[in-house]
């Protein structure tokens, strides 16, 4: 039987599953962290520091009490979280490794061409210095011969291609990080373990993913499920066309956007709820909610425009906006910027999504935004 829901429902079935329809759904305190990325399945880590980087941000939208340090603890001390790629690099849940480690394997016997210029006495030579050395940052190896830089990303030590090689194959983990700095330690030993967990299997891989889909987005597609994985949707289709001769899944339609073929689970259907009233989030724009700019507009009519790397003359909503969510609706995009040194926090740009709506949110943001402030000068 195939059901219809509105946008409105696939909305608010979306934030209840991303946790953003309870002011606090975490609790507080370390083990909030441990938590918040578990069911999430993975945080988003990336460079930009316009404001405080995207996986801070990510955990205090959904910890009011988040502190950076709860997540240093959860990654080098309680060891429930370390990074690795999912669609991009993440925190994953230290539970989960198992379902990298057959990339990780494959990683190591086909490479990628970005280290095509790693030589094996590189390789060896940087694992060798984990080893002997116990965990070291880039910075504790001073005797490379420099190479030129080949792409404006790239170090001209050799060592740290052949360290983020290692961590690809898993031979080593990021055992900690102080801002963009890593420090890298055997995987084994960091976590203590005599080798690698078993790898999972393609269908147990498959599962899983499913899975974290259901339990992070709650209504899902394909393209929701397989992000930036085109290669895994036949297999995926298969594992919910089972779920589906189970009763385990329900086909449903998003009315005005019937072309996208979407599932749910018959008691997430059930339990849909309004998001709580006057909530009010400042989003990342590599939030789990915003990251697919496609599912974004399908069930927001929102398009979230990501323009750092825009020309200034041609940017829309400024150079690091940051989607505004009050209850099921994205009203606002806010171009931030962190002035650290007069410990504020600039508005560089403001643009309202809903016009109609500007007057009667414009106080309960401004209230958020001090918040905000507080958490990003902290």
């Amino acid at each position: 039987m195939q059901h219809t829901i509105t946008k409105a429902d696939a909305r608010r079935i979306w934030i209840a599953a991303q946790r953003l329809d309870t002011a606090v759904p975490f609790g507080d305190g370390p083990d909030a962290t441990r938590r918040a990325v578990e069911h999430l399945g993975y945080v988003q880590i990336d460079t930009i520091n316009v404001i405080e980087r995207c996986h801070h941000h990510i955990l205090y939208t959904r910890i009011p009490a988040y502190r950076r340090s709860d997540l240093a603890h959860a990654q080098s001390v309680e060891k429930s979280v370390f990074e690795y790629w999912t669609h991009a690099l993440s925190y994953v849940p230290t539970r989960d490794i198992r379902f990298h480690v057959r990339g990780m394997k494959a990683y190591a016997s086909t490479p990628h061409r970005w280290y095509g210029s790693v030589t094996e006495q590189d390789r060896r030579k940087a694992i060798a210095l984990v080893r002997t050395s116990g965990p070291l940052t880039i910075r504790d190896i001073d005797d490379d011969v420099l190479v030129e830089k080949d792409h404006p990303w790239a170090s001209r030590k050799p060592s740290k291609m052949a360290l983020q090689f290692a961590f690809h194959c898993g031979r080593v983990t990021i055992s900690a990080r102080t801002g963009m700095l890593k420090t890298y330690d055997l995987t084994e030993r960091h976590f203590g373990w005599p080798r690698l967990p078993k790898a999972a299997t393609d269908a147990e891989i498959t599962a899983h993913r499913l899975d974290r889909a259901l339990r992070a987005q709650g209504v899902v597609s394909l393209d929701s499920i397989c992000h930036l994985e085109a290669s895994r949707k036949p297999a995926m289709l298969r594992l919910i066309e089972v779920r589906v001769r189970l009763k385990q899944l329900l086909p449903v339609t998003v009315a005005g956007a019937e072309r996208v073929a979407h599932w749910i689970e018959p008691e997430t259907l059930q339990t849909a709820a309004a998001p709580a009233t006057g909530l009010v989030h400042i989003l990342s724009p590599f939030d789990p909610l915003v990251i697919q700019r496609k599912r974004l507009a399908l069930f927001f009519g929102y398009d979230h425009r990501f323009e750092a790397y825009v020309p200034k003359d041609k940017r829309v909503l400024g150079y690091f906006a940051l989607p505004v969510l009050v209850g099921d609706a994205i009203v606002a995009a806010i171009d931030l910027k962190a002035d650290r040194q007069a410990d504020k926090l600039r508005i560089q740009q403001w643009t309202w999504v809903d016009r109609g709506s500007s007057r009667a949110h414009k106080r309960l943001i401004e209230e958020q935004l001090h918040r905000f402030e507080r958490f990003q000068l902290a």
